[in-house]
Parts: structure tokens; sequence; C-alpha cells
């Protein structure tokens, strides 16, 4: 124990000291322009130019970096002003170039908003989504960065990177050193405590991913005995006569993602990994649906999410309106049964989870079923097609992504400036004027 108790105090020392090297005034010439930007984002998830600052205050600023700090999430926000300072052609590219961190990165340059993510912690539809949802004209700089930041928490992959300080977001001079020595002394003589804090908060946290996995485990083990079912049901064998060798294929494909759904159930440890699960499960009913059109002769369907009411009714063949009690209506991807049920004003038939009120529709259900529902609606979707549920409220926040959300990806790396230009996607392209700070945060393309 006392050799712990001194590893803790020299690891804390070392941190302190650290920090004098790299925060003290005079530590290096101040950069301008990107390079300046890039240079706090390094030390803090947000930046705030000076020029920029009736569009975000210090308060505000330094709010939404502690929010995006406590989930421990690679999200990286820049609020810039629109001058040739900062120009559009390429400033997604370049900013995250100087920067060098793996991640996500969002900038609000003027009043024009778009956003950009290495595809190991965001896919570039995923990106496109949210900045769709959050870019609405007259919505002002501390709105629409928080909703982003909200909805992008739960999905983004990877951790935020070492080098953040959680310094003031909107601070771009410097630390005191006497300060830092303060703090540094302040940390050694409560290394114990700290340590001890660690400790407890460990075990509740693994107490707490155990009750949130235990959940899971029932309604993945009802997913994957549906599934199964549908297999023993299914009246096809590769070897009958009109079998083609597509057929066997989209056969083959569907118990093979039976098997590993099985598998990585069993191997399971912490609530996402329940992600990777129904990732599967939905993967092995759209090779069933395949299959299905290919013995019927019917054309290839095209490929949808599964049903939003339930994922076991399989992909979902149309989109329909639907309001959630309290919250606001939304298109939402749905079988075929249920469209003929909402179309003559009946209830869809909803997937129902336990819960300490009795069974309920999943997105009325506590935050441990959002890695469940993450792994069906992939690629962004889950958000727009949950918010305003109580589900949805409970994804948005830093409290999930850091207790549930888990990470599948190594986000939050230091990757330098020579990355693969087709590593980073982005938004759509409608932010700034044209496109030119639209293409997504591409970096082989020409625009931003």
């Amino acid at each position: 124990m006392r050799m712990r108790w001194v590893s803790v105090s020299a690891a804390l020392a070392g941190l302190a000291l650290l920090l004098l090297v790299l925060l003290a005034p005079g530590a290096g010439a101040r950069a301008t322009g990107i390079q300046d930007a890039a240079a706090a984002l390094k030390q803090g998830p947000v930046y705030v130019h000076p020029d920029a600052a009736d569009q975000l205050s210090a308060a505000q600023a330094d709010a939404l970096a502690q929010k995006i700090e406590n989930a421990d999430k690679p999200v990286f926000v820049a609020v810039l002003p629109d001058t040739s300072e900062f120009p559009e052609q390429n400033l997604l590219r370049n900013l995250r170039t100087q920067t060098g961190v793996t991640g996500l990165y969002a900038v609000r340059l003027g009043d024009a908003f778009d956003a950009g993510a290495d595809r190991s912690v965001m896919s570039r539809d995923a990106v496109q989504n949210l900045v769709t949802a959050v870019d609405q004209p007259g919505v002002d700089a501390n709105t629409e960065l928080n909703n982003f930041v909200d909805q992008a928490l739960p999905t983004v992959g990877g951790s935020a990177p070492a080098s953040w300080s959680g310094g003031s977001a909107s601070d771009s001079d410097g630390v005191p050193v006497g300060g830092l020595v303060t703090l540094g002394a302040v940390l050694v003589a409560g290394g114990a405590g700290a340590y001890a804090v660690v400790r407890r908060n460990r075990r509740r946290k693994e107490e707490e991913e155990r009750e949130a996995l235990d959940k899971l485990r029932v309604v993945v083990d009802e997913d994957i005995t549906s599934f199964g079912e549908e297999l023993e049901r299914l009246d096809f064998h590769p070897a009958e006569k009109n079998a083609t060798e597509a057929m066997r294929g989209d056969y083959e494909r569907s118990l093979d993602a039976y098997d590993r759904a099985k598998s990585l159930m069993g191997s399971a440890r912490h609530p996402h990994d329940v992600r990777e699960v129904t990732q599967q499960l939905e993967d092995g009913r759209w090779s069933l649906a395949v299959l299905g059109a290919r013995r019927e002769n019917r054309p290839v369907p095209e490929r949808r999410p599964p049903c939003f009411f339930d994922p076991r009714h399989g992909p979902a063949v149309a989109d329909r309106t639907w309001t959630p009690v309290g919250g606001a209506e939304r298109e939402v991807p749905v079988c075929a049964a249920d469209a003929a049920r909402l179309d003559t004003g009946q209830d869809p038939e909803a997937r129902t989870v336990d819960t300490a009120n009795g069974r309920r529709p999943y997105w009325e259900a506590g935050p441990a079923y959002g890695p469940w529902a993450g792994g069906y609606f992939g690629g962004g979707l889950l958000p727009g097609l949950l918010v305003g549920t109580m589900l949805g409220s409970m994804l948005s926040t830093p409290a999930y992504a850091s207790e549930y959300g888990g990470s599948d990806f190594e986000g939050g790396d230091v990757s330098g400036g020579d990355f693969s230009s087709g590593d980073f996607g982005g938004g759509d392209g409608g932010g700034f004027g044209g496109g030119d700070f639209g293409g997504g945060g591409d970096f082989g393309g020409g625009g931003f």
C-alpha cells in the first residue's frame, strides 16, 4: 500500500511539473489564426477567438467545455470570426491537421456551422445527420453548439486526449506559474484521499455496469432466441433445387450473424458491448429479408434500418409519422404491419422492457437500453428517432456517455498531420455559402 501511495504522489507531482512546462507564459511563441486555435484545442475542448467572444461568452464556453470533459470524449469546438484569418476553404481539414488529434471537430464560423470527424470516431453519415439536425437558421451559437455536443456525445467513439488541461475555454494567456505550483502541492497532499475516491467510484461504476448489463442480457437473449426461431422456421435448404449461390450466401450470412451474436453476448462484460450484438442481429435479419426477396423473384430491397417499434419485426419497409407521449412528431422507419396499424389509427406493437413502473416501451425505459438501441439504429439515426423521449433525453447527457455509452474505437489519439485524407468525414456542406465551408471536412476535397 505504501508503494502504491508513493506511486500516486509521484504521478501527481509529475503532472503538476508537466503543467508548469506546458502552460507557463513565455513557454513558446504565441501563434495566430488556425495555429492559435489548434494549440488551444490541444489544451481543452473549446476555443473561442477573441473576435468571436460576442457569440459565446466565457461562462458559456467553460460550461460547454466542462460538459465535454465530463463525458471524456474527443469532441473539439471552435468559435471563429468570419474573417480572412480563417478562410472557409479547407478550414476543417487545416484545423484538424494542426491539432493532430483524432476526434470530432465542430466549427462555428461567423453565423455558419459545420463539422467533421475521423472515421474511427464517427462515420460521415452520422456527422452529416448531426450537422443537419442542429444547423438551423437564426439559432445562436450557444444553443447550436450545445445541441450539437448533446447529440454527439452518446455516439462519438474514443476518449478525450491526455493533453487537455481543464483550463478555461476562453483563456489564451496562460496559467500563472504560482497557481500551478500551489495546485501541484495540493494534488500531492490530497493524493491519498483522491486514490480512495477513485477506488470507490470505480467500484460504484462496476456495480452499475453489472446491473445495467443484467437488464440488457434479458432483452438481448430474447432477441437472439427470436432470431433463432426465425431461422428454424425458414423453409430453405442450401441444396434445394432452385437455390442459387446468392441465396446460399444470404443464408450463410444470417447463420453467421446468429452465431456471432450468441458468442458476443456470452463474452459481454460492459453495457456498451451489447451494441455489437444487436448490430449482428440487424445484419442477420437483413440477410433473411434479402433471401426472401430472391426466393420470390422480387427485387432486392433497399437497405433500411429495422422497425423502430420493435427491431424483431425485421427491416423497415416505409416511414411513418409518429408522436411519442409528450414529444414532437417525427418520421420513424416501420415494418409493414406497424405501418398498417398506424394508417388505421391503431397503436403499433411496441417492444416493451421491464422498468420500475412495469413493462414499458423501450424508449420510455432507462439509459441501460441505449447500447441495445444503438446497435440496431446506428449511423447517427438514433438521436433523431428518440429526441423528446425518456431514453432520448438520457442519451443526450454526458453522464450517459461516460456510464453507458462505452467505446468501440480508439479516438482521442494523437495522429499528427499525415493522416489519410479519406479518413475524415463530415457535414453535408450546407453551412458556408454554397458548400465552400461544407465539403464536410473531407480532407481529400477542395472545400471545407
